[in-house]
């Protein structure tokens, strides 16, 4: 099964391509779709489209795995993420790719077995479960790694009813 993590964000949305190949997981491909701040708005989520669009026409994945919007203090900015993670929906959705949904708890449970983890130990362990040399950079392609990873985990366990769903 091949997944498309994608870390959501208007600035800069990760991406991470994660085949499992028995009980073997190898990433394909991994980077970021950045925008220019100087953008207007909806210029921004249309390079986030198209460019997502594109890698989904170039690899086929069979899910796209999506981090949660996670509300903080900042509104404008979970507006933002919002507005970038709805265009990651649309996209997934008019290519008829599934798409499944994970919040930032359940990445780093799925990754590090600790829900409160700190953001390197998820990156050191999207590291070696993928054996790479080095951690992912930026950050946010290894997030979008970590959430591709957590669906080949858990979709499984979430088809026999024993996660919810």
């Amino acid at each position: 099964m091949l997944t498309l993590g994608i870390d959501p964000g208007t600035a800069t949305t990760g991406y991470g391509l994660v085949r499992q190949a028995g009980k073997q997981l190898e990433h394909l491909s991994y980077g970021c779709i950045l925008t220019a701040s100087d953008e207007a708005p909806q210029a921004r989520l249309g390079i986030i489209y198209k460019q997502l669009k594109a890698l989904i026409v170039k690899y086929s994945p069979d899910v796209v795995a999506v981090e949660r919007l996670f509300f903080g203090q900042n509104t404008k900015t979970a507006m933002a993420v919002g507005q970038a993670r709805g265009i990651v929906l649309l996209a997934a959705s008019e290519c008829g790719i599934k798409i499944a949904e994970y919040t930032p708890l359940e990445v780093k449970l799925a990754i590090t077995g600790y829900g409160k983890a700190e953001k390197k130990q998820v990156q050191q362990m999207v590291r070696v479960m993928l054996r790479l040399a080095d951690i992912p950079k930026p950050d946010d392609a290894a997030d979008a790694l970590a959430v591709a990873i957590t669906h080949l985990h858990s979709y499984k366990l979430k088809g026999l009813g024993l996660v919810a769903a």
